[in-house]
């Protein structure tokens, strides 16, 4: 099973294998409870159920999630959806998420995802840290006209378009490695790896035959 659940009285540790590229957020934030060299690898009683929330929001492919059992606050979406652009690797987002086919069936709704921008992951639209073994160069944050919103509990509508790029829709802010940001409410994001203007998409996708 690719999804597994851990418990303690006070919480339900939720965890996705196929969503997980190793981040280690959680490993730095509560080691008691994630200790990868131990089996099972999470035990959820080494430490108190709001402390283990905490730092499964941290995790930033939404590999790991919870359910509270002790009336704590459930997870929720961020007012601000985000669009964090890693060095030479996936796409980080958070917020109000949800993924669509091209013919526009929903096919998951989701408050942290790490979308592929490699074009090579064996998951995707999910990173596989694939970007790694093939030394992908990610770029700059590159030109886009920018159409930003204002209404932040819009959705941000990510839809997987056919062998083509991410069309966003939807308001968000796209930070780059280095911390340059911009807004916008509509925009196309390459997942081929290939584009000359990342994170955004030129069209080569076509050109080199990408295959979603």
């Amino acid at each position: 099973m690719a999804k597994r659940t851990y418990s303690s009285d006070g919480i339900n540790v939720h965890y996705d294998v196929n969503r997980c590229i190793h981040a280690a957020e959680c490993v730095r934030g509560a080691p008691r409870v994630f200790n990868p060299k131990r089996r099972p690898w999470i035990d959820a009683e080494q430490g108190q159920a709001g402390d283990i929330a905490e730092v499964v929001l941290r995790c930033p492919t939404g590999a790991l999630s919870f359910t509270r059992k002790d009336a704590g606050e459930e997870e929720r979406p961020e007012r601000l959806n985000t669009v964090t652009i890693q060095q030479d690797g996936p796409h980080y987002l958070r917020g109000n998420l949800q993924i669509e086919s091209a013919s526009g069936e929903i096919l998951s709704r989701e408050t942290r995802m790490a979308l592929c921008r490699c074009g090579l992951s064996n998951n995707k639209p999910f990173c596989d840290n694939s970007h790694k073994a093939s030394f992908f160069d990610g770029g700059e944050l590159g030109s886009h006209n920018s159409n930003a919103s204002d209404d932040a509990d819009t959705p941000l509508r990510v839809i997987l378009s056919e062998n083509g790029p991410l069309l966003l829709r939807g308001p968000a802010v796209i930070v780059a490695a280095d911390g340059s940001k911009v807004e916008t409410a509509k925009c196309a994001l390459c997942r081929c790896g290939r584009s000359s203007n990342k994170p955004f998409c030129d069209g080569t996708h076509k050109e080199v035959g990408f295959i979603a």
